[in-house]
């Protein structure tokens, strides 16, 4: 199915193309992904990992609570801290005390850390990882990761500027009113076939992935 169609349905129901513009996500310019330290992706990952199955906004309210009680996200030191710190962390009013979202930390920073070692950064991974194999870097995250499955990366690439898309409920409607979707959202075979979907229409509009996406889930829902 072409893309102009969908475009066109979604300038209409948003009002007109400038505000459909206007509510794109951003993509991370040339270089960006490289220049976020890899603190700052451990600290992304965790806001993720916390907000997944939570209020959000009671996450972000609480964030900088969370960046004072994890001493800026370092991941050297994350990835081997004693478990008495966790211990510690599971009583700290500064953070939403869920046990098993806090042991997610080190073992999300040694994956952070053995991409770095090899790649250079954490960011130089990500940058390195072509957004037609979207799939393939989602089945990275969930093999090394550490409650990084489901919609969950995802999310963590949309907010560091990582061009993919992402399966929202909205999405996933609209994949399967245009017929290119019929497997189960949270498979691989899903996966596969909306990495098909976004692929072809980004070489037909050459549209980033995440723009399609976001364009993608206007033509459904309120």
């Amino acid at each position: 199915m072409s893309f102009a169609r969908i475009y066109e349905y979604a300038v209409a129901r948003k009002g007109g193309e400038a505000e459909l513009r206007g509510l794109l996500p951003p993509v991370a310019e040339p270089g960006a992904l490289e220049a976020r330290g890899d603190d700052r992706y451990l600290s992304e990952v965790t806001r993720c990992v916390f907000k997944a199955g939570f209020v959000w906004r009671v996450i972000e309210a609480k964030w900088p609570g969370f960046e004072a009680a994890f001493d800026g996200f370092v991941p050297v030191y994350w990835q081997q801290v004693p478990v008495e710190v966790l211990e510690d962390l599971a009583r700290d009013a500064r953070i939403v005390r869920n046990m098993q979202k806090i042991r997610t930390v080190p073992d999300n920073a040694r994956m952070i850390v053995d991409a770095s070692r090899e790649h250079g950064s954490f960011g130089a991974f990500l940058s390195n990882w072509p957004s037609e194999d979207q799939v393939g870097l989602l089945l990275w995250f969930k093999r090394h990761g550490a409650r990084l499955g489901g919609a969950t990366a995802q999310y963590f690439l949309r907010r560091v500027g990582y061009d993919g898309f992402i399966l929202s409920s909205d999405v996933v409607t609209a994949l399967r009113r245009e017929e290119v979707l019929d497997a189960s959202p949270g498979s691989k075979k899903a996966l596969m076939q909306a990495q098909a979907a976004f692929t072809g229409w980004h070489q037909e509009t050459g549209l980033p992935y995440s723009h399609l996406s976001r364009i993608l889930s206007y033509t459904v829902g309120d």
